[in-house]
């Protein structure tokens, strides 16, 4: 059979990863596969090198002037200032003309925002990296954001999340292509999971709150965040500003723009975050963040990251046992 060509479009100051990740499990699919059953290229914008936001510099197969024949895949590469760059106006002509007439096509990390800027994700599901998924829903409103996914598949259109999360795209192309055993022998050889659990949400921390609003809430909103044990119902919390509980509670939503409650369950959230990566056990970190047992917080966590504290405590398990 003959292999499938899969591009990956690399812009100055591209994250490596996002590249050489995706090649990486192409190249070993045809290992396990036993065939060519991929052949993956990299184009670029101009001719000469890519230089990479780390520094490394990429030369690429082909730019986007050149006859490359028909791509099956089309994957463009994120940058860290991805949000922040006008795109070129010759890219994104190429981006229009090109990206419908291979059979899939997509974007790794903020690579989102150069297809969003040639119009190819209107109307359509996609993620990106958790830091810049409000910025891509706020300049692109006619893209539905998936802001805690891993990865999304909407027709013809594959996107990632973050940098790593371009491995994971790869792995599902490859079970799409060749099935789950090629696909599953390719991770286990790459040492990655085949199917990651949870979503991207469980490595932000965009949602731990901040203390906001004039100096006296922000006082009690660091007494809450040094003993999230303790009672902080609204009424406690209003006789520490001396204000009547629903006084207290009007203040707090209109000044920090959330319940108090949703401040205390956020703060609880990420003390048990900082606690099971330090390998507490749940039951006990229930306890000390005032969680009423280790199954309110199991619920809590699952509403917050998308994984139960067991499963987030695995997978920082090796770092306390090397420290």
């Amino acid at each position: 059979m003959k292999p499938k060509t899969i591009a990956i479009l690399a812009v100055p100051g591209v994250q490596l990863l996002d590249v050489s990740g995706p090649l990486d499990v192409f190249a070993e699919a045809n290992l396990q596969s036993g065939r060519e059953a991929y052949r993956p290229i990299v184009i670029s914008v101009t001719h000469g090198h890519i230089r990479s936001s780390s520094g490394v510099r990429l030369v690429a197969d082909y730019t986007i002037g050149n006859e490359m024949g028909p791509l099956d895949t089309l994957l463009v590469a994120g940058r860290p200032n991805a949000a922040e760059t006008a795109p070129d106006t010759k890219l994104l002509t190429w981006l229009r003309k090109t990206a419908p007439s291979a059979r899939r096509y997509g974007s790794v990390c903020s690579g989102a925002f150069l297809l969003a800027a040639a119009g190819l994700l209107d109307h359509r599901r996609v993620t990106t990296h958790w830091a810049v998924a409000e910025r891509l829903r706020g300049t692109y409103p006619l893209v539905t954001v998936e802001e805690d996914a891993i990865h999304v598949a909407d027709g013809e259109l594959r996107t990632a999340a973050g940098v790593t999360a371009g491995l994971d795209l790869a792995l599902s192309l490859v079970e799409e292509d060749l099935g789950r055993e090629v696909a599953m022998r390719t991770a286990a050889q790459l040492v990655m999971f085949f199917k990651r659990p949870g979503g991207q949400m469980q490595f932000s921390r965009k949602g731990e709150a901040a203390p906001a609003g004039r100096s006296a809430l922000q006082e009690v909103q660091r007494w809450i965040a040094a003993n999230p044990a303790a009672d902080h119902r609204v009424a406690e919390l209003a006789r520490r500003m001396e204000l009547s509980p629903r006084h207290f509670a009007r203040l707090f939503r209109d000044e920090v723009g959330m319940t108090p409650a949703a401040w205390v369950e956020s703060t609880r959230i990420a003390a048990a975050r900082r606690l099971l990566e330090s390998g507490h056990a749940p039951k006990q970190v229930a306890s000390e963040c005032g969680f009423a047992d280790d199954d309110t917080l199991r619920r809590a966590f699952a509403r917050h990251l998308g994984v139960t504290p067991a499963e987030y405590r695995k997978q920082y398990a090796h770092m306390s046992s090397a420290s």
